[in-house]
């Protein structure tokens, strides 16, 4: 079990970033919260199977049709098990 702390910058607010990576998150049963960062960003805390959350990964190079990643950082963080699902947090 895999748990990544994440930061994606580009044009990544106002996109459906949020809606699209939970809908993706959930499709692999991941489990953690994606949210906007007051400096345009896009925070993503994710855990789950290993190859599901590098699926994740992949996808968050990405995003959304309308997005332009340009940037994502990526934690390595203890897996917890503390999430019952995902969720967009305001």
């Amino acid at each position: 079990m895999k748990r990544v702390h994440v930061i994606i910058s580009g044009r990544v607010q106002g996109v459906f970033f949020r809606a699209y990576t939970e809908k993706t998150a959930l499709s692999l049963n991941l489990k953690g919260w994606v949210r906007n960062l007051p400096d345009g960003r896009v925070e993503v805390l994710c855990e789950g199977k290993d190859t599901d959350v590098d699926t994740m990964l992949a996808w968050c190079r990405e995003g959304p049709p309308s997005a332009n990643v340009t940037g994502v950082e990526i934690g390595d963080e203890p897996y917890t098990g503390e999430f019952t699902g995902f969720s967009i947090r305001y």
